[in-house]
């Protein structure tokens, strides 16, 4: 018996599917590959994000730290110009005040009797001088 050209043999019909799946695995391992490939760089990709995220953040950080001890250090200082600023203008208020009360015409009895005092205090002393002199 010979087989039909209409109708393909056992035999045949293995032999081209044998030669169909080598084609089809092949075809198949290779689309595997590709979306691994692209899968892995996607991850990759988003694993090089998140790491240069960290180091800005850090970096950041750091930043932030060095200007907020910078400015602490300004404050400390402007706060100890302003204590001696506020200590000169109580010295001027006591100046000023003392000054007032010596111009006006009710000036307090005890400036006048210090001041009597000192002119007093300079003429004993020249007259200790020139007796010194005498002896």
């Amino acid at each position: 018996m010979q087989a039909s050209p209409e109708h393909p043999s056992a035999e045949s019909r293995r032999g081209t599917s044998r030669k169909g799946m080598p084609v089809k695995a092949f075809l198949l391992f290779w689309f595997l590959l590709i979306i691994l490939g692209a899968l892995a760089t996607y991850l990759y990709s988003n694993h090089l994000k998140q790491e240069m995220l960290n180091e800005m953040q850090t970096h950041t950080n750091q930043q932030i730290q060095a200007l907020k001890t910078d400015y602490e250090k300004q404050l400390a200082a402007l706060s100890k110009e302003v204590n001696g600023l506020e200590g000169k203008v109580q010295s001027f208020n006591e100046l000023l005040t003392f000054t007032k009360d010596n111009a006006n015409n009710k000036t307090d009895n005890s400036n006048k009797l210090y001041t009597q005092l000192n002119e007093v205090k300079q003429q004993l002393n020249t007259l200790q001088k020139k007796m010194d002199l005498l002896k």
